[in-house]
């Protein structure tokens, strides 16, 4: 399926997270696209194929997913992993030894832990910069630059980088650029339109939905790398399981609806957060006080459904951990039920100290993830844990 309807009208979005890249089954009718639980496939004879061999290096129900992910991110080539972290390090392989990659300092704790304590051994050079400033991006820049990687908005200050402007300066030096798209999800934005080389998904949040999934996920269209990247994930062996290509098929179905109502939840909590008297500062990207509101606004169709708050007493939050029962108390996000999080100790653990404070990650703030749940109940449930 590509994104025009029998009457060559484009389709919106929408519609076609609802009928994906194959709307039904073209040999049985089945609308749910079917589970191939198989490890091998049978070989007709000898130098004939199916065209599909051994699941770790390709697998029909996953093939489904992986054009899907490709036609809702506007790329050629979807890649889908077990885990988001799988992706990144698939990513991070198309580099070599002594290349330099500009990443975000804001962004997920595992991805640091990644780079710094493996990647880096290896020979890989990183400098973490704030890469909402485009000077500190400039600054920062070396002969053996050959990548930005970013995230935006960012995990867990909400700041938001310039990504057409990113990829026209890492281009100009024949570098990539990389965008973690996690936050939005290809409903909200598509940086393969604005320039990007490759957009990672943890495929765990948003585009599952229902924290009951682990997956990740590579789009792009750079023909010069699908071969390679391809060989990766077939080499390393990282790829999806057929049951969790299924969910996710089954997930994305329902990524509009879920968006919408994410936002709008959010937005009600971080409003209402705002003006809390035990709150001391309130991120979203929302806000149209926020530095990059326009720069969201002009590169997003919308703020999605993450909010982080600086208590002003650091004494509250365990508190309010201990005391919220509507709003779960757990790691992750992007899925139909409320999280919230505390960076420090879970998601940002294993980034150093004097880095963390410099992102303005403390002992005072929290992350939350709206859910899809009535929001005054949520608020309700916010301001009896505020007390």
């Amino acid at each position: 399926m590509d994104n025009q309807g029998k009457s060559g009208a484009a389709l919106s979005m929408d519609s076609v997270l609802v009928h994906g890249a194959t709307p039904f089954d073209p040999v049985t009718g089945a609308i749910s696209s079917p589970i191939y639980q198989n490890a091998t496939f049978r070989h007709p004879g000898l130098g004939e194929s199916t065209g599909f061999d051994y699941t770790r290096a390709i697998n029909p129900t996953r093939t489904e997913l992986e054009k899907t992910l490709a036609l809702i991110e506007h790329g050629r080539h979807g890649l889908a992993f077990a885990t988001g972290m799988g992706a990144i390090s698939a990513i991070v392989k198309l580099f070599k030894a002594g290349d330099h990659l500009i990443v975000s300092e804001d962004l997920y704790g595992g991805t640091y832990r990644l780079f710094n304590e493996y990647y880096a051994k290896y020979g890989f050079e990183f400098s973490w910069v704030d890469t909402s400033v485009f000077e500190r991006i400039e600054e920062n820049l070396r002969p053996r630059t050959k990548a930005l990687f970013i995230e935006t908005p960012s995990n867990p200050m909400m700041k938001v980088s310039d990504i057409a402007r990113c990829a026209e300066l890492v281009h100009s030096r024949g570098g990539s650029l990389i965008v973690d798209n996690t936050f939005l999800s290809p409903y909200f934005q598509n940086p393969l339109d604005l320039g990007a080389d490759f957009v990672i998904h943890s495929g765990t949040k948003y585009l599952s939905g229902h924290n009951d999934t682990l997956a990740g996920f590579i789009v792009h269209s750079r023909e010069d790398a699908a071969d390679e990247l391809r060989n990766i994930q077939k080499s390393e062996g990282a790829s999806l399981a057929p049951f969790d290509s299924w969910l996710l098929l089954r997930g994305i179905k329902t990524l509009a609806l879920r968006m919408k109502r994410h936002e709008s939840n959010a937005r009600a909590i971080a409003f209402r957060l705002r003006g809390h008297p035990k709150v001391e500062k309130v991120y979203y990207t929302g806000f149209e006080d926020h530095p990059q509101y326009s720069l969201s606004c002009n590169q997003a169709r919308g703020h999605s459904g993450m909010v982080s708050f600086y208590l002003k007493d650091a004494a509250d939050v365990a508190v309010i951990l201990k005391k919220i029962s509507l709003i779960l108390f757990a790691e992750s996000l992007g899925g139909v039920e409320s999280l919230i999080t505390f960076p420090l100790v879970q998601t940002h653990g294993a980034i150093p100290e004097p880095m963390r404070l410099a992102a303005g990650v403390n002992d005072r703030l929290l992350r939350l993830s709206a859910g899809i749940e009535d929001s005054g109940d949520l608020i309700a449930d916010l301001e009896a844990a505020l007390g």
